[in-house]
């Protein structure tokens, strides 16, 4: 039975871990090879507390997007406002604003998930 538990730890700590060690590259990824451009803040949509960002790519698409991260006290993201992002040219609607990377997540996700990871370890130790 606990060697049952461990597993479920390990599997549960391995997936936190790799979640949060992807994001961190992609947002590593975006905004070293990506596309920066300006966009325009627009309101966010009824029920959403997101605001859309309204951007033109290299090949002249116009995309709308909500922004990846919420406006907060310090950085509002207020309607008519102009934010630098960066986005990727394979995929336009993966974007990143610029000086605003929320990577706090992620590296929560990678600790939390080693710390899961190892407690699964030691529990499997027991269990053998």
């Amino acid at each position: 039975m606990l060697f049952v538990l461990a597993g479920f730890t390990v599997f549960g700590g391995l997936v936190a871990l790799l979640a949060g060690a992807y994001g961190l590259r992609e947002t590593r990824r975006i905004a070293a090879a990506g596309a920066a451009t300006w966009a325009l803040v627009k309101p966010a949509p009824p029920g959403s507390g997101r605001p859309l960002l309204q951007y033109e790519t290299a090949d002249g698409r116009v995309l709308e997007l909500p922004s990846p991260v919420p406006p907060t006290r310090r950085e509002p993201l207020t309607p008519g406002a102009r934010v630098h992002l960066s986005y990727d040219p394979a995929d336009p609607r993966e974007v990143i604003l610029l000086g605003r990377e929320r990577t706090g997540l992620d590296r929560t996700f990678v600790a939390a998930g080693a710390a899961v990871l190892a407690v699964g370890l030691v529990l499997a130790m027991a269990a053998l």
